[in-house]
């Protein structure tokens, strides 16, 4: 990355600390006996595409309103129209899209942040768990590109805006489907299952003009049973590259050593167990 080029940032981004505790249908399904039978019913793909064809029907769009107030979604930041269905609503576009910052490395989504340093031996430790990098992509000539680099997670909660868009532009060098579960990815589920080497997920290694090779990984998560990319061989920053239907889920992107510069709030927040709270456009290099 050019020593040169500045960014605009503000000085600091809201944080929220991991939990691993949870109380309602989550605590049952992860700690229980009883709930972890149901457990291997719902993460199967099956069931996964069942609940989203019935989330693209008309009556689901009843249960709009009452999910925009459990989840205290601020709606001023989304297009206002008439719903077709839930799923419809779930990947609503927002009413104003920020400016694009050209050159400089920017969150690809809106998102709960946690950056990894990749150590030497490719291993990862993400939310208690040790995953290695070849795991995460099942390619060891792509995860030996990224030894030294980063990792970047981006949680997304049902909240955030669940599209997400190209960080530079750049050419598609390849990408796959990985077949798997879908356990949720709130932080309950790290404690006993490696979620980001289970879960279905898609990765697409990307040949950026600023940034060199980025690898980036869509997971999907406890209901996302669609995880849906658009076709393309070529991309300009900004542009949409796929979206999330109903549910959380994760973007995980890697990135090789000495490309960024990243903020030490990111990674000193990671360490001290705290998710950092980032919207789409965001700038997540030093200026």
């Amino acid at each position: 990355m050019s020593t040169s080029r500045k960014s605009n940032i503000s000085n600091s981004y809201k944080t929220v600390p991991v939990l691993t505790k949870e109380r309602g249908l989550l605590h049952v399904l992860y700690q229980t006996k009883f709930g972890r039978i149901i457990l291997w019913i719902l993460i199967r793909p099956t069931f996964s595409k069942i609940f989203g064809s019935f989330l693209n029907t008309r009556i689901s769009k009843l249960g709009i309103q009452r999910f925009i107030h459990n989840h205290d979604i601020d709606m001023s930041r989304f297009e206002t129209r008439k719903y077709r269905s839930f799923n419809d609503f779930f990947t609503r576009k927002l009413k104003v899209m920020p400016m694009v910052k050209n050159d400089v490395f920017t969150s690809p989504c809106d998102g709960k942040l946690s950056v990894y340093p990749i150590s030497h031996d490719l291993i990862l430790s993400i939310k208690g768990s040790k995953y290695t990098i070849s795991s995460l992509v099942q390619d060891k000539e792509i995860a030996e590109y990224y030894r030294g680099g980063h990792c970047l997670v981006f949680r997304l909660t049902p909240d955030d805006y669940h599209r997400y868009h190209f960080m530079d532009q750049g050419v598609i060098l390849q990408s796959k489907k990985i077949k798997g579960v879908l356990h949720t990815v709130r932080p309950i589920a790290f404690l006993q299952y490696q979620v980001y080497k289970e879960n279905a997920r898609e990765v697409t290694v990307m040949e950026t003009e600023h940034f060199g090779v980025i690898t980036q990984i869509e997971v999907g998560a406890l209901m996302v049973g669609k995880i849906k990319n658009f076709s393309k061989k070529e991309f300009q920053k900004g542009e949409e590259k796929g979206m999330f239907l109903f549910g959380g889920s994760t973007i995980i992107m890697l990135v090789s050593k000495e490309q960024v510069n990243f903020r030490d709030d990111f990674t000193d927040n990671t360490k001290h167990n705290l998710e950092t709270l980032v919207k789409y456009n965001d700038v997540l290099e030093k200026s």
